[in-house]
């Protein structure tokens, strides 16, 4: 492979020790290249500015300029792709969630060591995500437009039909990487009066989606919380899977619905994982309920929605234009599941049709 084709990666974090660890897991892959490391983000935007990285991996707590810091002003000045490092706690997750809402793409759990017991699958994973987001086209100019809510995204021809007269009774969304800033330019749209519950998974690890679901429901006219194992389902709330375990929906009889939390399957590449939710939410209102899949790598989702389209129901996929990742619409629209693909700006316009 020659050096033009390599994915070039700088890594910032003011540990050694992750500088270290980050380089060594990422140049195990061939097609992977550290082209430089950084302390803090004064020397990162300096070094992103001359060299022009595919990816950028930067920690949000580090002397001289803190990573929000270093993202702003990198995003302002040389748009590149971030990727940023996160501290597992609640402090760290309310700082990622600020980084994303700044412009990065992803992040990666700072908890990482090479004496980890999941090293290998955290190794892969970061791989992944960084060789993932250097391909996707036009991803700079995404970057802007996604840290920009206010300005609207160009009118772009798209796959549409009328919504059938159907009646749903709820809804099961499915988004993985740039999903939480996605979902705030749907979720706030959603009507005060929603008449039906809507189900959300979004990858994301324990405490993250609690700081999620906060930051949703302060933004919105409808509820938004964490789900709860065990409590019961109610119109007009909007539930977010916990990250690290599945979210299950249960009919009790009665007309009672109730949430269950557990980490069942313990097979799934995700937990939370949107074909769990999907199928489950299918379980309980067949083809009543509305499908959408959102921005995200891979193909979660795919069985979900393909079981809801055998029984007649209605699908919705984000357009790959306006999709940070084009992956998970992606496996439903080519596999011909999807009734209505739409920019991010028309998501809740379409959902509204079926619930008002």
């Amino acid at each position: 492979m020659s050096l033009e084709e390599k994915t070039r990666v700088i890594i910032v974090d003011d540990s050694a020790f992750m500088r270290k660890s980050l380089s060594l897991m990422l140049s195990s892959d061939p097609s992977v290249e550290i082209i430089a490391t950084a302390r803090d983000g004064a020397e990162a935007l300096e070094k992103v500015r001359t060299l022009k990285p595919d990816v950028v991996t930067l920690d949000i707590e580090m002397p001289v300029m803190d990573g929000l810091t270093a993202l702003k002003r990198i995003m302002e000045e040389c748009p590149t792709p971030v990727i940023m490092v996160s501290s597992l706690t609640t402090e760290g997750a309310d700082s990622t969630l600020k980084a994303l809402e700044l412009g990065a793409v992803d992040f990666i759990p700072k908890e990482m060591s090479y004496v980890s017991i999941n090293i290998s699958k955290i190794k892969e994973e970061l791989i992944h995500k960084v060789k993932v987001i250097a391909k996707q086209a036009r991803m700079k100019s995404r970057i802007l437009r996604f840290r920009m809510p206010g300005e609207t995204i160009a009118d772009i021809p798209r796959k549409t039909y009328s919504t059938p007269s159907m009646l749903i009774k709820s809804i099961a969304l499915g988004v993985s990487t740039g999903g939480p800033l996605s979902l705030q330019q749907v979720i706030p749209l959603l009507p005060e009066n929603m008449r039906v519950p809507m189900f959300i998974v979004q990858h994301m690890p324990p405490k993250f989606t609690k700081s999620l679901a906060d930051r949703l429901d302060s933004m919105s006219q409808v509820k938004v919380k964490e789900a709860e194992n065990d409590e019961e389902v109610k119109s007009g709330v909007v539930y977010i899977a916990p990250g690290g375990f599945h979210m299950h929906i249960k009919e009790m009889g009665l007309g009672r619905i109730k949430i269950q939390i557990t980490d069942e399957p313990a097979s799934t590449l995700h937990r939370p994982a949107v074909d769990v939710m999907m199928k489950s939410v299918f379980n309980v209102y067949g083809k009543n309920m509305l499908g959408v899949i959102m921005t995200g790598m891979g193909k979660d989702g795919f069985e979900g929605i393909k079981e809801l389209k055998r029984a007649g129901g209605y699908a919705i996929a984000q357009d790959e234009e306006s999709c940070v990742v084009y992956g998970m619409p992606k496996a439903i629209v080519d596999a011909g599941l999807a009734d209505s693909v739409v920019p991010l700006k028309n998501i809740a316009e379409t959902i509204n049709k079926f619930i008002k």
